[in-house]
């Protein structure tokens, strides 16, 4: 529920220079302001320049200030305070029950639409699907293929679910809970196209994240086991049987990891491997095809 209220502008940039006083990026509170109080970052500076505009709130300097020390004394991550969080073309609802989705993964989504260019995938799906980001943008890019989202966390298949309901009302994708493959076992090879964002964060990398991800992000999305493999194995070695033949795997891991998931791709007897990078030129992708009928 909002507070809505109606001030003068001076009054919120007096606001602003009290809470960045306190600490924090000047960034990360105008990102709060836009989400969390409904003032677009244009519109904000558009006000530094002309301080005489009145703006509405949505909600009162009273709530922000204190999102903005739950931000500054517990590192309660910027999305969770808002309850949003933007990706690609969308607003996403973001809570603690999955990953705040990354920069990094929109590319995730750009390769797969790439590799479909000329026609949709018959059937697709999201293997550890969280916030349901991946999913919602492929249901908008393709609304008459039939989708499946997959997760082992119920709180967030019920996150996912609201982001399909609020980004794309009409969507042709059904959710599934359980682990990786397992729920898909009547729609095993005719999966055109598997695309998972799975943990892969080595157990011991994990305790050393900044505390923002640390403490409020859920480790069922970030810790893949010892060597941050353990749900890409179970990913890679399903991806035979569970893609149709000819269907392509896309899969996001750690930055250190591209030659060992190419490796393990090439293992399971996966064709055409191939890696693609962050926009930081990091390995950050692999990308494999299963056997045609025919080969």
């Amino acid at each position: 529920m909002t507070n809505s209220t109606t001030l003068a502008g001076t009054d919120l940039l007096t606001w602003r220079r009290q809470q960045l006083a306190r600490g924090g990026a000047a960034a990360d509170l105008d990102w709060l302001i836009d989400l969390a109080g409904g003032v677009r970052w244009t519109s904000l500076q558009r006000l530094l320049l002309d301080p005489a505009r009145t703006v509405a709130l949505q909600q009162s300097l009273e709530v922000l200030s204190e999102l903005w020390q739950r931000h500054l004394e517990e590192n309660v991550p910027l999305q969770h305070l808002a309850g949003l969080c933007p990706w690609r073309d969308l607003l996403l609802e973001s809570s603690p029950a999955a990953l705040i989705p990354r920069q990094e993964t929109e590319l995730l989504v750009d390769l797969a639409l790439n590799h479909f260019q000329s026609a949709p995938p018959r059937r697709w799906a999201d293997l550890g699907t969280g916030s349901g980001a991946i999913a919602v943008s492929l249901v908008r890019a393709w609304p008459t293929a039939l989708g499946h989202g997959v997760d082992l966390s119920a709180d967030a298949l019920r996150l996912a679910e609201r982001n399909l309901q609020r980004c794309a009302p009409h969507n042709n994708c059904s959710l599934h809970l359980g682990s990786w493959w397992t729920p898909l076992r009547r729609w095993w090879g005719t999966l055109d196209l598997v695309i998972s964002n799975p943990p892969y964060i080595p157990r011991s990398v994990v305790h050393g994240l900044d505390a923002v991800v640390r403490d409020h992000e859920p480790h069922l999305a970030l810790s893949g086991g010892e060597d941050g493999l353990d749900a890409i194995r179970t990913v890679v070695d399903g991806a035979p049987t569970g893609l149709s033949p000819g269907g392509w795997l896309l899969l996001e891991h750690h930055h250190d990891q591209s030659g060992l998931v190419m490796q393990l791709m090439r293992d399971a007897g996966l064709v055409e491997v191939s890696a693609a990078a962050d926009l930081e030129g990091t390995r950050r992708f692999a990308l494999a095809r299963n056997r045609s009928a025919t080969t």
